[in-house]
């Protein structure tokens, strides 16, 4: 399978995760959470509501007073709502901003527990070529034994490298499950679904500082620390505004009896009073450290930021190094495996003709084995590295 096709079956497995992955699904639901603090930001606080009954009438010239309502509505300074509102929106967006990061985390850890299933697919391969191998070896070299042009210590030879392949082979079979379990669970799916699994990959074509330019402008941590930032501001402006007065109107309504000794012009006429209030916020302790509170956390969210930034820096660095290190390791193996073939041909060949030094073909078919191995291992730990250099870059998949 070559690799467009390799991320084309990522893709779909990463569609799946982002899907049904409870994790993520939870930082969503963070997210839509926050998005209900904005219309309780913006909102006006509860009217105030009251009712009073006179005992003993209060008598007035219009008559008994006997009940009395009260209505008030408080309003907060010009501007406060709208700024309470601005931050809660910020605080949501900087909410979303860390579902992406979660789902690119995600991402990540499904590419990391999908390319050990490859190298185990590999390992088993190689395992199981290198039994056929030795198979073939242990038929010549019996058949050497037999017809006295070889000893019967190269048969026990490899009789004993056979042994150890085949228990190699089994423990490598069971390693499957636990894998697979761990890939399926990460998707939230039955831990004996079965995993499509690509037969070869290869190293990419990178270009020096790839998406280097994206590792500071993209990074969704970043960007929700930017708005934490501009929420804290918001929220300095919300405190200045919290410690000027608070204005209210409200209604007076108060039920008046008609009076019996006496006829006058609107006897028992009910009341109807307007009033207007404002709060005095003599108390400016408690508004300066709202205010500072406010301050502090934003240099919190600057240190922070500057913090992710730096370690950012140093995970790409140190990424980059183990793409690098990998790709320059998997050249090698490939190189090493070429020439380990053909001298493993030529010794087999005088073995064939002398019946000697079959002790060396046997090391040399082991070498090829570890090399094979290692070939496996270096292109999967590329592409897992890989893998972590999008998530640090935040690259986007379709």
């Amino acid at each position: 399978m070559s690799v467009v096709a390799q991320s084309q079956t990522l893709n779909d497995y990463f569609h799946t995760a982002a899907k049904n992955n409870p994790g993520l699904q939870s930082k969503y639901k963070e997210f839509e959470a926050a998005l209900q603090k904005v219309p309780q930001m913006n909102s006006l606080p509860d009217p105030s509501f009251s009712f009073g009954y006179f005992i003993s009438p209060v008598e007035t010239r219009m008559g008994p007073q006997k009940a009395k309502f009260s209505l008030t509505q408080m309003f907060p300074w010009f501007g406060t709502l709208e700024a309470q509102g601005d931050a809660a929106a910020l605080m949501a967006k900087a909410k979303y901003q860390l579902f992406i990061d979660a789902r690119n985390k995600l991402f990540y850890y499904v590419s990391a527990t999908y390319y050990p299933l490859y190298e185990l697919e590999q390992w088993i391969k190689v395992e199981q070529k290198n039994i056929n191998i030795l198979q073939s070896y242990k038929a010549i070299a019996n058949s050497k034994f037999k017809n006295g042009t070889a000893p019967m210590v190269d048969v026990l030879r490899v009789d004993i490298m056979l042994k150890d392949a085949t228990t190699n082979l089994s423990i490598l079979e069971k390693e499957e499950k636990p894998l697979l379990t761990t890939f399926n669970k990460i998707l939230d799916r039955n831990e004996n679904e079965k995993v499509k699994v690509s037969d070869s990959l290869t190293s990419v074509y990178l270009s020096e500082n790839y998406r280097r330019d994206s590792l500071l402008t993209n990074n969704p941590i970043l960007k929700s620390l930017d708005l934490k930032i501009k929420a804290s501001e918001t929220n300095e402006i919300v405190a200045q505004k919290q410690s000027l007065p608070k204005l209210g109107i409200g209604l007076d309504f108060v039920i008046v009896g008609k009076r019996s000794d006496i006829s006058i012009p609107d006897n028992g006429k009910n009341i109807f009073m307007p009033i207007v209030s404002a709060t005095i916020p003599i108390f400016r302790k408690k508004y300066k450290a709202t205010e500072k509170e406010a301050q502090l956390i934003k240099e919190s969210y600057s240190l922070e930021k500057n913090e992710t930034a730096n370690s950012l820096i140093s995970n790409y660095e140190s990424t980059w190094f183990e793409i690098q290190q990998q790709k320059e390791l998997l050249d090698l193996y490939k190189q090493q495996t070429l020439e380990t073939k053909q001298t493993l041909n030529l010794l087999f060949s005088a073995y064939g003709n002398s019946g000697k030094d079959f002790e060396e073909v046997l090391r040399m078919q082991q070498q090829l084995l570890k090399y094979e191995k290692m070939k496996a291992t270096a292109v999967t730990k590329y592409h897992i590295a890989l893998a972590k250099l999008n998530y640090i870059t935040a690259k986007t998949y379709k």
